[in-house]
């Protein structure tokens, strides 16, 4: 009889946090059976892509832009990037800086294939974007994760996350706008921590993926913020900014022989980004500013709709982010942990939000409702949250 083997790597794919994904998957299957779900879980932008940038890519489509594309991407998008990092850096940045991959999480992927052996050391601050465990997961990675407490707003603490770097360390991984979050590093922070890492010979990458939507005050990239870039790698994209999740456009900037590593990196195992859609996310990155502040808007009064609503249920609590597109509950008042909350709420009400477990111990109370909806179905989602929540559904274990 036959018995099929498989690679550590995919079984670590196939078993990291499988449960992260439960209630979300469970309220779809009551969705398909006609129940009124309303869905807060999601990270997908609820807005289409923009029509110019629609339409710049049909066109070229239309003349025959389909065929394989540089391994360190399209001169045009390398271009676009470069411009945007040296408008906002004291350091210039060179096309020959970026990398050019098939979305952030495969950028991220990527770099840290490039930099770290299996059972090597990296630092990453907690709560994390959820992507994250399976890509260390898979590249039998040892994680040391830095709590950023929710009493403190889940603030980075940079001596916090010094103390954490030992000399097995490799990496640091930080992510400025935060998934889940929204916490955003000041350009001390970000100077700081970047000359330490430089200093313990240590690599410092930032995931600012969330860096275009910021509320009361402009994200600062660690690439403007660091005075040496040798040990620096950003990460960015335009899935959440430009609402082109589905397009899968993400980047890497970096220095020297790491530009190298990925871009063979990239040649070996995507083969090039469609030429096409490079071509439309420069264009995007060139005209961007209307519907970029457009969506920005609509996020930040989703934001403080739902902070306000949220401060007037009793046993409830969060503050108001200052970035991305989630805002983070503290249920502990009235659950024994964030997953019993989200299990109960889509029982009774039949709204999904998704567990902070997923992303780290410092989010267990909590959980994470998305800004990727309507007002008016965020109203009514949080209606029924308040009458869960004051009905007495759960109480504190």
């Amino acid at each position: 009889m036959y018995s099929p083997r498989f690679s550590k790597q995919s079984q670590a794919l196939h078993s990291a946090d499988a449960d992260v994904w439960a209630v979300s998957d469970r309220a779809h299957d009551l969705a398909d059976k006609g129940e009124d779900v309303i869905f807060l879980c999601v990270g997908d932008p609820n807005f289409d892509t923009p029509e110019p940038i629609l339409d710049f890519a049909r066109a070229r489509l239309g003349v025959g832009r389909t065929h394989y594309s540089p391994a360190a991407g399209e001169a045009v998008l390398r271009r676009a990037i470069a411009d945007i990092e040296s408008k906002v850096s004291p350091h210039p940045c060179s096309p020959d800086d970026v990398v050019v991959f098939p979305g952030g999480t495969n950028a991220i992927f990527a770099v840290l294939s490039c930099l770290l052996n299996p059972g090597e050391q990296i630092v990453i601050p907690e709560p994390m974007y959820i992507g994250y465990v399976p890509i260390t997961d898979a590249l039998q990675l040892d994680v040391r994760k830095v709590a950023c407490p929710a009493q403190q707003g889940f603030a980075f603490d940079i001596e916090t996350i010094k103390q954490a770097i030992t000399d097995d360390t490799r990496a640091v991984m930080i992510n400025t706008p935060v998934n889940p979050t929204g916490a955003m590093a000041t350009p001390e922070q970000l100077r700081e921590l970047a000359a330490y890492c430089r200093a313990r010979n240590v690599w410092l990458i930032s995931d600012e993926m969330y860096s275009m939507i910021t509320f009361a005050r402009r994200h600062t990239s660690l690439r403007a913020a660091a005075e040496q870039l040798d040990n620096v790698i950003v990460i960015d994209g335009l899935s959440k900014s430009h609402a082109m999740s589905g397009w899968r456009l993400g980047w890497a900037v970096a220095q020297g022989e790491m530009v190298e590593r990925l871009i063979e990196f990239a040649g070996a195992t995507i083969f090039g980004v469609p030429q096409f859609i490079q071509e439309a996310a420069a264009f995007a990155l060139e005209f961007d500013t209307y519907f970029v502040s457009q969506m920005r808007e609509a996020y930040e009064k989703r934001r403080d709709l739902i902070v306000e609503r949220v401060g007037r249920i009793p046993g409830l609590s969060c503050y108001s982010p200052d970035a991305g597109m989630f805002v983070m509950v503290d249920v502990s008042e009235v659950a024994e942990s964030g997953e019993a909350f989200a299990d109960a709420l889509l029982d009774a009400e039949l709204v999904s939000v998704l567990p902070g477990k997923p992303f780290g111990p410092s989010a267990v109370n909590h959980v994470r409702l998305t800004l990727a909806a309507e007002e008016s179905e965020l109203s009514r989602a949080l209606d029924r949250i308040e009458r869960f929540v004051t009905g007495g559904c759960l109480k504190a274990g």
